[in-house]
């Protein structure tokens, strides 16, 4: 079976919803805020851009991201989400970007909910052939 990347439609409004609450991660309140950017795309906004993954022509995966307002350059990957939770539920997400050289920037008490912090990870893309600008 194989993937191919390709932008994600209004036609995968209700499959991208129902992968985001198929993860049994996201709260019904995160889930609807994963829809509404999708429909923001949708509509033009700039701010969040979506590609999804599909096998044949079924959604099985997606990923969304947008710049990081008053940043030059930095990107937020919201639904891979570079940032993510402390809940343990997260533990195979945070040790993911652990593995892919993502390193543990920051950590925000309580942010999500009591007990429920923010940990955000960082990778800098600068080096190599983005800092050159060579290929």
């Amino acid at each position: 079976m194989s993937c191919s990347l390709r932008p994600v439609g209004r036609a995968q409004r209700g499959p991208l919803e129902r992968l985001t609450a198929a993860t049994g991660l996201f709260r019904p309140d995160e889930v609807a805020i994963a829809v509404e950017l999708l429909d923001e795309a949708l509509a033009g906004d700039d701010d969040y851009r979506f590609v999804g993954a599909y096998t044949d022509d079924a959604l099985v995966g997606y990923a969304c991201w947008g710049p990081t307002p008053a940043t030059t350059g930095t990107f937020d990957l919201y639904w891979i989400v570079v940032e993510t939770s402390s809940r343990a539920a997260y533990a195979p997400t945070r040790a993911f970007y652990e593995r892919r050289g993502y390193t543990q920037a920051a950590r925000l008490p309580g942010y999500y909910a009591p007990g429920d912090d923010l940990v955000i990870y960082l990778k800098d893309l600068t080096h190599g052939v983005l800092a050159t600008g060579t290929a």
